[in-house]
């Protein structure tokens, strides 16, 4: 009996085993149909990069703003027929029409074209300054960070000590030296400004130094500079990029400051520091002459931090 007993309760457990497909009760197997194959593109770095910067609506807003203002920059000038130098005392002051779209000035001369103008030399200077500092603080960050040690201390001990001067006196010294001017605004804006540059590099190298593909190429036998400057660099760019970014808007800014206080660009050359310097002083009765310099200067710089704020998010792995 206990024999019996144990031999069923061994039957059972085999048949409870079992798939339900394999046992005595079904006279055919279960048939599963196949897994389908499931296969997505691989997608690089920077292609996810474009992608999710491309698919932002400030991004999209910030490229249009500044398209506008560098194809007028180039061709607006030659639209309304008039040169930024010449004078119309019979037409001074005179609110926007159809002969003078952004009115006049006090010396009759056409708004629309000295704004157009102005566009050029400001979007010149802050991307030159841009690109300057990014020369130098690339260079010098990477550097410092890579050679450590005294090197690194003495480097960045002469950063702070730049950073330490006063603009404005940076800016008066050179007009004595070299006179006022667009290559006067370039070397103040870049004597200083490719130190926050610098630090950005330098931090991003000292934290990529001891990663493992630095490693690997150090074990390879590779130099330092061909490590800095193809796997460093490389992998430190996207905030290098947003650094540059925002380091144009600045550079716009500061111009149209030190022409506003006479220090930049001088007459007759427009500007729209200048423009806006006299505007002021006819703001009360000629409201458009300070309005349409001072639109464009915060247009131009809130397109360029929208693209810098989208270009940093999308540069960013965790906002994935």
């Amino acid at each position: 009996m206990k024999e019996k007993l144990h031999q069923e309760l061994k039957n059972g457990l085999e048949i409870a085993s079992k798939p339900p497909w394999l046992n005595d009760g079904f006279k055919e197997p279960l048939k599963v149909p196949p897994l389908e194959k499931i296969s997505a593109p691989s997608i690089s770095f920077w292609k996810d990069v474009r992608r999710r910067f491309f698919q932002s609506p400030l991004a999209i807003i910030g490229l249009s703003i500044l398209s506008m203002l560098i194809v007028m920059s180039l061709f607006g000038p030659w639209i309304s027929g008039y040169t930024y130098y010449e004078t119309y005392l019979e037409f001074n002051n005179l609110p926007p029409n159809s002969a003078y779209w952004f009115g006049s000035d006090d010396l009759g001369r056409d708004l629309f074209t000295r704004i157009w103008y102005g566009a050029r030399i400001s979007l010149f200077i802050g991307i030159s300054a841009a690109l300057i500092d990014l020369t130098i603080g690339v260079f010098w960050g990477g550097c410092a960070a890579l050679l450590g040690g005294r090197f690194d201390n003495l480097m960045m001990r002469i950063a702070d000590i730049l950073y330490s001067i006063p603009y404005l006196l940076v800016v008066i010294m050179l007009m004595v030296v070299m006179g006022g001017g667009v290559k006067t605004i370039l070397v103040a804006m870049t004597i200083t400004g490719w130190i926050g540059m610098a630090r950005i590099v330098r931090g991003q190298v000292l934290h990529l130094r001891k990663s493992e593909f630095v490693l690997a190429a150090t074990a390879l036998g590779a130099s330092q500079w061909r490590i800095l400057f193809r796997h460093l660099l490389p992998n430190a760019m996207g905030p290098i990029i947003v650094m540059m970014t925002m380091t144009i808007p600045i550079a716009i800014f500061t111009e149209a400051f030190l022409s506003f206080l006479g220090l930049g660009v001088q007459a007759p050359i427009a500007s729209w520091g200048t423009m806006a310097a006299e505007g002021v002083s006819a703001m009360r009765y000629y409201p458009w002459r300070l309005f349409f310099p001072a639109a464009f200067i915060c247009a131009t710089m809130l397109a360029f931090y929208l693209v810098g704020d989208s270009l940093r998010d999308a540069l960013d792995p965790r906002l994935r």
